[in-house]
């Protein structure tokens, strides 16, 4: 009987036990369907215009177009559409940075395209792992976000730094210009002087 009783509470353990674990199951089921739903980054995130003359010079730069329309739709993504982004973005990072136009092809801009060219590498590896973090994602899609910032930034800054360049080369030539009538003035008095 004492047999017979150990066996009983042993079964109804078990059972216990194992519908317990279909229970997490089913609610880890729900976890990873409700993981496929959320969208993930900062949708109220803007990118920088860009200066008249920096997009004059990526219109010849003929990938950057398609990069900068997928980075602005990447925010707001659930993970499967950040999985087909991310893969057209490693493809678009890829061509940008074989194809830079010689006007853009600058240490600083080339750094910041090999950072963000990481960034999407880094997403897209942490989006195709079976078990999806949502804070990893979250991070990752941050620092991806914050590293074009600084992409576009720095395209801008190089037009804005050959304007003033420009400007104070030609600021320098007034001054020269100025300074030779000057003297050539002083120089025609002295002529003048002389001859009275």
């Amino acid at each position: 009987m004492k047999n017979f009783l150990l066996i009983i509470s042993m079964v109804t353990l078990s059972l216990c036990v194992s519908c317990g674990s279909s229970e997490e199951n089913s609610i880890e089921d729900d976890l990873v369907v409700q993981d496929v739903n959320n969208q993930y980054g900062d949708t109220t995130v803007a990118f920088p215009k860009l200066s008249p003359e920096a997009e004059a010079e990526i219109s010849n730069w003929s990938v950057f177009d398609d990069f900068q329309n997928e980075m602005n739709s990447l925010n707001g993504s659930t993970i499967s559409e950040i999985r087909n982004k991310t893969e057209r973005l490693k493809l678009f990072t890829d061509s940008l940075s074989k194809k830079i136009p010689e006007t853009l092809a600058t240490q600083p801009i080339t750094s910041r395209l090999l950072v963000v060219r990481s960034r999407v590498y880094l997403l897209d590896q942490e989006a195709k792992k079976s078990r999806v973090d949502s804070l990893s994602i979250e991070e990752h899609l941050k620092e991806l976000t914050s590293a074009s910032i600084n992409f576009y930034r720095q395209i801008d800054e190089k037009f804005h730094k050959a304007r003033i360049d420009q400007e104070r080369e030609d600021d320098e030539k007034k001054e020269l210009e100025k300074q030779k009538r000057f003297l050539d003035s002083v120089y025609q008095a002295e002529l003048r002087d002389q001859q009275n």
